[in-house]
């Protein structure tokens, strides 16, 4: 730092902090918060409870830069580097995506490796930490998501220069099991239907199993984006939970961003639906929130998934005589169900929303011998007649 100076007149002054040497500010959450400038011009911030200790961390960190190592040294942890990966990563990406990668950090990363100092991290450290997530009852597929947070914040790390390697490359996150599809039968479909009539939620069962939306998708959906007298709707928004609550985020991919075409059953249903909200709105008086959601709650806020679940979707399976399901798995029947029936798989892409047709090939590859079949028969019959 530079020593103080003194003005023409013989006062001091405070000293000028030179070009890159970083600064520090007060934030309104309470801590201290100092920035500084990396070599390839972007910044990186520090956080702290006190100035002293920001302070401190700046220092360090310039010193680094000057003899051309890490700018971070090799005081800092895990925790710490987690937390202002966070911090920094919050305003790029979905709110739904920050939520998860809040939760895998909080929950699965930091009480493990919190202390472990971010300079001594090693592939051991993330092996053993995804082998005591399997062995805590951790899905193999949550362990790879969780390798993933790992991996796109250590790589983070490395551009900003706090370390030499991204220790996670040399990890071997589990191999995910094929999780086998339970979908409905088409009379166990028709059974669904059948428990649902009159029911306050016929129709989300009806769009649930005719075109496969996501039940955020469903609960996201607004009136606006219903068209019933051309027969289709958009989906653009999604609703999702995060610390803030409920609320709508983009769709999960580019590809989900879509127009879905409605059965005829799904549009009078949805007629249906929208003279019953209307009454239960007339019922609620001033206690009805008008969200304009097409599936909202009983006094028109958006309807929490699990509500959903517990007092409606699993009451209506009993009734139907059916086992337990996910709800996802009304989105694995609409796809099974229209592949059975001869649909074109790249039609049925477009209609989940899904990123790539090899996806929906690969999800729903069970059923495609029996198209095999069907298509050796056709083609069979084709070349007799012609012989």
């Amino acid at each position: 730092m530079k020593e103080p100076r003194e003005d023409k007149d013989g006062r001091s002054k405070k000293p000028r902090r030179g070009h890159n040497e970083g600064s520090y500010t007060l934030r309104k959450d309470g801590r201290w918060m100092g920035r500084i400038t990396l070599a390839n011009g972007k910044r990186y911030a520090f956080y702290g409870k006190t100035k002293e200790e920001v302070k401190n961390q700046l220092l360090d960190a310039l010193k680094n830069k000057k003899d051309d190592r890490p700018i971070i040294s090799g005081k800092q942890t895990v925790g710490q580097f987690l937390a202002q990966w966070l911090e920094t990563t919050k305003p790029t990406v979905r709110l739904s995506t920050y939520t998860r990668y809040e939760e895998y950090v909080r929950l699965h990363t930091v009480p493990e490796l919190s202390k472990v100092k971010l300079s001594q991290l090693t592939p051991h450290h993330l092996q053993k930490l995804y082998s005591q997530k399997l062995s805590a009852g951790l899905s193999s597929m949550s362990v790879r998501h969780l390798h993933a947070v790992i991996h796109r914040a250590l790589a983070q790390a490395l551009r900003w220069g706090m370390v030499a390697t991204n220790v996670a490359d040399a990890t071997d996150p589990p191999r995910v099991e094929r999780r086998e599809l339970h979908v409905l039968t088409i009379e166990q479909a028709r059974r669904l239907m059948e428990a649902a009539r009159g029911a306050r939620f016929e129709a989300l069962y009806v769009l649930a199993l005719s075109t496969g939306l996501r039940q955020g998708e469903l609960l996201g959906l607004h009136w606006k984006e219903v068209d019933l007298e051309n027969g289709y709707l958009s989906v653009v928004g999604t609703l999702q939970r995060s610390h803030h609550g409920l609320a709508i985020s983009e769709p999960k991919t580019a590809r989900s961003r879509r127009k879905v075409m409605l059965t005829q059953a799904a549009t009078n249903a949805l007629r249906q639906h929208r003279i019953r909200q209307m009454e239960e709105r007339l019922k609620a008086g001033p206690l009805w929130e008008d969200s304009g959601l097409a599936f909202p709650n009983e006094t028109g806020k958006p309807m929490d998934a699990g509500n959903l679940l517990r007092r409606d979707f699993s009451p209506l399976l009993k009734r139907a005589g059916l086992s337990h399901i996910r709800f996802h798995d009304l989105r694995h029947t609409a796809a099974t169900l229209l592949l059975s029936q001869g649909i074109n798989p790249k039609v049925i892409q477009e209609m989940l929303g899904h990123s790539s047709i090899t996806l929906t090939l690969d999800t729903y590859s069970h059923v495609l011998p029996t198209m095999q079949r069907e298509a050796r028969e056709a083609m069979e019959a084709v070349l007799q007649r012609s012989s």
